[in-house]
């Protein structure tokens, strides 16, 4: 797991969505990520359905955020873990050994630990810098990746207010994934957006 982590903003219009989402995909996306908090069941359904086809065209990972039954349902990649969700253990339990598990632990590297020892496959840490889209509590440190590197096996990811600029330090720090919301769905340019987040890790 490496590059861009992209995470779909909350928008109804699915037209939209998939038009925005399968030019990033097509500029080289590392995993997609559906997050929908306002949605219906219905369309969440919906919207996770086709988006797994367009991610299934590009051969990249659909992940599922909160959502374990839709997970199953539509038999996506894999899961993404809040902090208030359901325990790690619970989500690796439900979804089984083969899908992609992941967790959020913000600036808690004791959390990042106890996720990875419950079966994470991945850790994401943040928010970093304010972002249009989540409101965080605290501003996780740079200085946890260094942390991280020493004692996580598992890749690690950062996310909030993540630009291809702002990015570059925790790139440069060892992160192998940056998760991205509105640099890539509201740019002028989303294919150019996710080529300039997937430099940063050529350069490295």
């Amino acid at each position: 797991m490496q590059g861009l982590y992209l995470v779909t903003p909350n928008w109804d219009d699915t037209e939209r969505l998939l038009a925005v989402t399968e030019l990033a995909l097509g500029a080289g996306v590392a995993l997609l990520q559906y997050r929908h908090k306002d949605a219906s069941p219905a369309l969440r359904t919906e919207q996770g359905a086709a988006l797994l086809a367009l991610c299934r065209r590009h051969g990249v990972p659909l992940i599922i955020n909160d959502h374990v039954d839709l997970c199953r349902a539509l038999d996506a990649d894999g899961i993404h873990v809040g902090g208030t969700d359901a325990t790690l253990a619970e989500v690796r339990a439900a979804v089984g050994p083969d899908k992609i598990v992941g967790a959020s632990c913000y600036g808690d590297l004791p959390r990042a630990l106890a996720a990875q020892a419950a079966g994470a496959s991945y850790v994401a840490f943040g928010g970093f810098y304010p972002s249009r889209v989540k409101q965080y509590a605290v501003t996780t440190a740079p200085s946890i990746l260094d942390e991280a590197r020493a004692v996580i096996t598992v890749p690690s990811v950062v996310i909030g207010g993540m630009t291809p600029e702002n990015a570059a330090p925790l790139v440069a720090r060892g992160t192998d994934m940056v998760a991205a919301i509105s640099s890539v769905y509201l740019a002028d340019d989303p294919a150019a957006a996710v080529h300039r987040f997937r430099a940063l890790f050529l350069a490295n």
